[in-house]
């Protein structure tokens, strides 16, 4: 099918990914032999078979042995020159990435900051040098962090790296028992130097979630956010305030907030006039990639090229580039669409 090929071939921007969740059973493989560390598998198709997403607890014992082998700099430089290879692969020019630096420092071997930053900066500057793709990071909080005081120290790590490629704080985990208060002299903090906040929201928790990541957390997008829908009110909100929501689907199903992609309330999301993006969150634990996402919402909900080059749009005008950027990006994108709809007839 021609719009199928047009989507694995047209440009895109992702914007909810996160870089410990893109690592490959093949780069995992890896990482664990040079740094000594016993997986509960140790071959290629057995890997393969223990990634596969079964439920929350799995995913998260899958995370933390992942976090368990990053133990160096150069491991986190391996992951994300590997992730910025499969971005270039699937002509994703531009993408804001998800890292959680605090995991990486109080972890393994006690990576400090600085040189965290400085091999996500290597990353960056190879990949627009080599691959001709730009990447942004987002500096993620994980809900879980005990004491929360240690989520301050990831604020001002975000602060510190402003001028070093870092475009945002986030944050995610567990939203059930970790709600958005807790995490709001840190978001406050961040806010007042100037930094974009990007917190996860609305996903598996309800619209509250959302609320306070507006009213507390100073949310200029929201990480999934699916479940606004349980409230009017909020949709209201959203819609007037045009705040992206980084929609993620396959991530949905896999978490149980809908049971399947045929019910995913995406078409409805749009239906109510909300800034929707798509993006693939953990890809390589969701078995998926941002192109076979596009790919799933054409198949599951039948949508057409124009509502997918608008979602591409959307992307497009969401990123935390500036005013001029976005228009030149806009523009490229929108020139290659009409080459690719001229080219498939679409």
């Amino acid at each position: 099918m021609s719009l199928y090929d047009l989507i694995r071939e047209m440009p895109k921007v992702e914007l909810h990914v996160h870089l410990e969740g893109s690592i490959q059973p093949d780069t995992l493989l890896e990482l664990a032999k040079r740094n000594d560390v016993i997986l509960p598998v140790n071959t290629h198709d057995q890997l393969e078979k223990w990634y596969k997403f079964r439920d929350f607890a799995h995913f998260l014992e899958i995370y933390f042995i992942i976090s368990s082998c990053i133990c160096t700099a150069d491991d986190i430089d391996l992951i994300a020159r590997k992730f910025l290879q499969d971005q270039a692969a699937q002509h994703i020019l531009y993408s804001e990435v998800t890292f959680t630096p605090y995991t990486h420092y109080s972890l393994n071997r006690q990576i400090p900051f600085q040189d965290q930053l400085a091999a996500l900066q290597r990353a960056q500057k190879w990949a627009k040098e080599e691959l001709g793709i730009r990447v942004g990071w987002v500096l993620d909080i994980s809900r879980n962090v005990r004491p929360v005081e240690h989520a301050m120290t990831v604020a001002e790590w975000a602060i510190l790296g402003k001028e070093h490629g870092v475009v945002a704080l986030g944050i995610g985990g567990p939203e059930i028992g970790n709600p958005a208060e807790l995490f709001q002299t840190a978001f406050d903090y961040a806010y007042k130097a100037g930094l974009p906040c990007v917190p996860h929201a609305g996903e598996t928790e309800g619209a509250k979630s959302i609320w306070d990541a507006i009213h507390l957390l100073h949310a200029c997008r929201i990480g999934h956010g699916v479940r606004c829908l349980e409230d009017p009110d909020l949709v209201t909100l959203l819609r007037h305030r045009q705040i992206p929501l980084e929609v993620c689907p396959s991530s949905n199903v896999c978490l149980g907030v809908v049971t399947n992609l045929g019910d995913h309330p995406l078409p409805r999301l749009l239906k109510e006039g909300l800034y929707v993006t798509i993006n693939s969150d953990d890809p390589a634990m969701f078995n998926t990639t941002l192109t076979d996402e596009y790919l799933r919402i054409v198949r599951a909900l039948a949508f057409d090229v124009d509502q997918i080059q608008q979602l591409v749009i959307n992307g497009v005008r969401a990123t935390l580039l500036s005013d001029e950027s976005h228009e030149h990006m806009e523009q490229q994108f929108r020139q290659k669409f009409v080459e690719l709809r001229c080219h498939y007839q679409i």
